[in-house]
C-alpha cells in the first residue's frame, strides 16, 4: 500500500485515510480490540505477508477495491510468508478474512473460523472456501512464446519443487515447448542446500555450464531468476547472449537490482487482490459464493535486459527484428526495415517468415498491438492517444486493425478485460 496507509510500529492507533472515498480504516491492534466507533463498518483481517513484492501487490488490489466500493475496517499486521497463525485469530469476532493460506497450521485455524474466508494461495488447503490463483498455464505459455519469438531453440526451467505453483509452471512450460518439438532442461535443486544459500547458487552455476548455448531459462519467480543471473556472473556466462532469463512476479525493485535487469511475467496480483476483496464483500453482504477456484490471467511481460536478445545467427535478420521491436511504435514501414537489414526485400521477408512464422508487416503489427493492449489495460489514456503511441497512422485505422486482431473495438477490450 502507499506509504500513507502503512501503520507505524508505534503505539497502536486507528488510521483513517482522509483522501479515500470511501475511507479505509486501518489499525495495528488486534481486530478483537477495534473500538465500537467503527462497528458499522465491516471488520476484515488481511493475513497476507508484507515481505515480498507479489504479496504487497495483492494488498494494493484489496485497497483499490475498498476505495471504489464500501468502506472496511482493515487489520493488517506485518507478516512473513508461511508465518504461524496469530494468537488473536481463534477468538476473533470480525466480519471476514482474506488470507494467503501457505501452511496447514493456519489452514486448521481458518477452517474453524466463523467468518467467511477467501484464500489467495495456490496450496488449496481450504477446499471449502473460494480461492483466487494466478494462471500458471497462461504464465508458462507466455514465457514459452516470449522465448520462441526471440528465436531460441534451447530451453530450461529452474524452479522450486516445494511450491505447487512452481511445479505447475514448469510442467506447462515443458508442455508448451514440447508441442513445438523442443526439449526443456530442468534444474534439480540440491536437497542439502538452503534454496537461498550461496552454495545453491554455485550448484546452479555448475548446471548452467552443462546447458547448450544460447539457452532461454524460465525461472519460477523473480528471486530464482536473480539467483540464475548471480550464477552466470560467477562463471562468466554472458547475459543475455548466452543465457536469457525470464522470471515471474515483475517485482520491479528486485528485477532492477539484478546484475542484469530481469525480464519478468506480470501475474496481475493487483487483479487477484481486487477479486478476492470482491468475493469477500459479496459473501459479507449475504450472497452465496461457491468454493471455487478463480483464475487470474497474467497482464503481460516486462522485458528488460536479461531477455533483450534474439537467438539468431543471421546478423541481418537480427538487425531487422531488433529494429522492428524497438521502432514499430514509431510508425515505421517495411521499407524502413529493409533499409536497416541491408539485404533485398524479398530475401529479408522470406528469412523472417521462415524464422518466426510472420511477415515483417505482421511483426510490426504484433508489436504495435501488444503496446496498445498494455496501454488500454494499464492506463486511462484516451484511445486517440493510445493509437498515436502505438504507432498507428490515425485512430480510425487503429480501431479497425485492433478489432480485426482482437475481435472487439479498443474501448470494448478495455472494459471487458478490466472487468475480467
Amino acid at each position: 500500500m502507499p506509504s500513507n496507509f502503512i501503520p507505524k510500529m508505534t503505539p497502536a492507533i486507528d488510521f483513517v485515510a482522509k483522501d479515500a472515498k470511501p475511507p479505509v480504516f486501518m489499525t495495528t491492534q488486534p481486530p478483537s480490540l477495534i473500538p465500537a466507533l467503527h462497528s458499522a463498518v465491516p471488520r476484515v483481517a488481511l493475513l497476507i505477508e508484507t515481505s515480498n513484492g507479489y504479496a504487497r501487490e495483492l494488498l494494493h488490489g484489496v485497497e483499490e477495491y475498498i476505495r471504489s466500493h464500501s468502506p472496511w475496517h482493515i487489520f493488517l499486521a506485518e507478516r512473513g510468508r508461511g508465518d504461524a497463525p496469530p494468537d488473536w485469530l481463534n477468538a476473533w469476532d470480525g466480519d471476514g478474512i482474506i488470507a494467503r493460506v501457505e501452511n496447514k497450521k493456519i489452514a486448521q485455524v481458518l477452517s474453524k473460523a466463523k467468518q467467511p474466508v477467501v484464500d489467495l494461495s495456490s496450496y488449496r488447503f481450504l477446499k471449502k472456501v473460494p480461492s483466487v490463483m494466478t494462471d500458471s498455464k497462461a504464465i508458462a505459455e507466455l514465457a514459452a512464446t516470449h522465448f520462441l519469438n526471440r528465436g531460441f531453440t534451447h530451453f530450461a526451467f529452474c524452479g522450486l519443487a516445494r511450491f505447487p505453483w512452481s511445479r505447475q509452471r514448469g510442467e506447462h512450460f515443458k508442455k508448451a515447448l514440447f508441442e513445438k518439438k523442443h526439449y526443456v532442461h530442468a534444474y534439480k535443486p540440491s536437497s542439502s542446500n538452503s534454496e537461498d544459500s550461496e552454495k545453491e547458487i554455485d550448484v546452479i552455476a555448475k548446471w548452467l555450464l552443462t546447458l547448450p548455448k544460447p539457452v532461454a531459462i524460465f525461472a519460477c519467480y523473480d528471486a530464482r531468476g536473480r539467483q540464475i543471473l548471480d550464477a552466470c556472473h560467477r562463471v562468466n556466462i554472458s547475459v543475455p547472449e548466452e543465457v536469457a532469463v525470464l522470471g515471474v512476479d515483475n517485482d520491479e525493485l528486485l528485477c532492477e537490482l539484478c546484475p542484469q535487469p530481469l525480464s519478468s511475467v506480470d501475474p496481475n496480483p493487483r487483479r487477484s487482490g481486487w477479486l478476492a476483496a470482491s468475493l469477500l464483500d459479496q459473501i459479507m453482504q449475504g450472497q452465496k459464493i461457491e468454493p471455487e477456484v478463480h483464475i487470474v490471467k497474467p497482464a503481460g511481460i516486462s522485458t528488460r535486459q536479461s531477455t533483450d536478445v534474439l537467438a539468431v545467427s543471421d546478423v541481418n535478420i537480427v538487425r531487422a527484428l531488433r529494429y522492428i521491436r524497438e521502432n514499430a511504435c514509431k510508425g515505421i514501414t517495411v521499407d524502413d526495415v529493409v533499409s536497416e537489414s541491408g539485404i533485398a526485400r524479398r530475401t529479408m521477408e522470406s528469412r523472417i517468415k521462415k524464422l518466426i512464422g510472420r511477415s515483417p508487416h505482421e511483426e510490426i503489427m504484433r508489436v504495435q498491438f501488444q503496446r496498445a493492449q498494455r496501454l488500454l489495460l494499464h492506463t486511462n489514456l484516451p484511445v486517440t492517444v493510445i493509437s498515436e503511441r502505438a504507432g498507428f497512422e490515425n485512430p480510425e485505422y487503429f480501431s479497425v486493425a485492433f478489432k480485426r486482431l482482437s475481435g472487439m473495438p479498443p474501448a470494448t477490450f478495455r472494459r471487458k478485460r478490466g472487468e475480467a
